[in-house]
């Protein structure tokens, strides 16, 4: 008869607990990165020029998608903000998504101009916000995107720059 080593049981407890959270790790790992991208990327928006346009078609790619009217002055103080995170990283997808009407965002865009697009959500918009989180649908609202579309990041309220850049680290 082989002689087999004599083990610990609290050893082989341990080293059976550790094996079994190592694989469980990585199952939740596995499954996170097959989750589908946020529902949110199945709504399609009217842009400015009245075609619509899926949120789908960013899916891929980091987004950062901000919720803004053009009467709310804190939206307004940030937009400068977006448009240099927008040019400043071009493989982030920045999208506005104006709790307004038409008029009232082609006026706004005579006095302040954005290169990024900006998509009408009209009343929409509040529920939508809702369902991302934003439970009193209060202006701006900005939430973070990952390449798969999953929600990394919200902040509720006007962005300051150091945090958004340390915030935007999370999905570029």
């Amino acid at each position: 008869m082989e002689h087999v080593p004599y083990m610990d049981r609290r050893k082989f407890l341990h080293a059976v607990s550790l094996a079994t959270l190592g694989l469980a790790a990585g199952a939740r790992g596995a499954a996170a990165s097959m989750l589908p991208a946020d529902p949110v990327f199945g709504r399609t928006f009217a842009d400015l020029q009245g075609r619509d346009q899926a949120l789908s078609a960013y899916v891929g790619r980091p987004v950062l998608m901000n919720f803004w009217a053009s009467w709310c002055a804190p939206c307004v103080r940030e937009m400068p903000l977006l448009e240099t995170l927008h040019q400043r990283h071009p493989d982030l997808a920045v999208l506005g998504l104006a709790i307004d009407t038409q008029a009232n965002v082609e006026r706004f865009l005579k006095k302040v101009q954005v290169s990024y697009p900006l998509l009408l959500t009209g009343t929409q918009g509040i529920p939508l916000m809702r369902e991302l989180g934003n439970k009193g649908g209060g202006l701006p609202f900005t939430l973070l995107f990952d390449r798969r579309g999953r929600v990394a990041d919200s902040v509720m309220g006007e962005l300051r720059p150091d945090d958004i850049e340390a915030r935007l680290g999370q999905i570029l």
